[in-house]
């Protein structure tokens, strides 16, 4: 399989399959694609099906094909942003946001991942339920906004809203931590808890979550 990443705040990657490579998505992010691939829809077994139902993630798979010959299909982004490409191999996993996931090939393996920490379950929202990708092969992420990639040291911690981590590798570890002070928590609106990344490992943030988009547009709709 080859790709491109082509556009700029709505991009797509269009990926060129040899004949009988399948590429892979959960959602309608297929936004063009050669008369020769065929598409297939499954399902992961029970017990993984409920588990996507539980993170928020379709429950089903898309499974494009290329037929008798070269084909090529086009995924897009839903929400203005990047596409970044990940490139596994075995030994090597990526954690991701659970909406972050746009498509991959075949060979790739896409889990959910729960954090361990009690108080990233009850506090962390976005940061509880995420996935976990496994396996060889390229896969693709949906970023919201501009991304930025930090290395972390051993020890070294960055904080971050929530919402603005994209993933980070295995090695990364994750916890909720109170914003200090009542007066901060009451007045200062940036929430009542931040996110905790501590090194070893790189991190992927991304400055523009649809969440804090959602939040921000919501006193100006109007209803009734």
């Amino acid at each position: 399989m080859q790709y491109e990443i082509r556009g700029g705040q709505f991009p797509v990657v269009i990926c060129t399959l040899a004949a009988g490579e399948t590429m892979v998505t959960e959602r309608g992010s297929m936004v063009w694609m050669t008369p020769n691939m065929t598409m297939e829809t499954k399902g992961g077994g029970i017990g993984k099906m409920f588990s996507k139902a539980f993170s928020g993630e379709s429950m089903f798979q898309n499974l494009y094909t290329a037929q008798g010959g070269p084909g090529m299909i086009a995924f897009g982004s839903s929400f203005p942003g990047k596409i970044m490409a990940i490139e596994l191999a075995p030994g090597r996993e990526f954690i991701l946001q659970k909406r972050a996931f746009l498509a991959s090939e075949a060979s790739v393996q896409l889990d959910i991942h729960f954090n361990k920490r009690a108080s990233v379950g009850i506090f962390g929202g976005e940061g509880f339920i995420m996935q976990r990708i496994s396996g060889s092969g390229m896969v693709f992420a949906e970023i919201d906004g501009e991304l930025v990639e930090y290395q972390l040291e051993p020890g070294q911690q960055m904080v971050v809203d929530t919402g603005n981590v994209a993933g980070f590798e295995p090695s990364v570890s994750i916890e909720i931590q109170q914003v200090p002070g009542i007066k901060n928590k009451v007045l200062g609106g940036e929430g009542l808890f931040n996110t905790i990344l501590t090194g070893p490992g790189r991190i992927w943030l991304q400055t523009m979550p649809i969440t804090s988009v959602a939040g921000a547009i919501q006193p100006y709709i109007v209803t009734g």
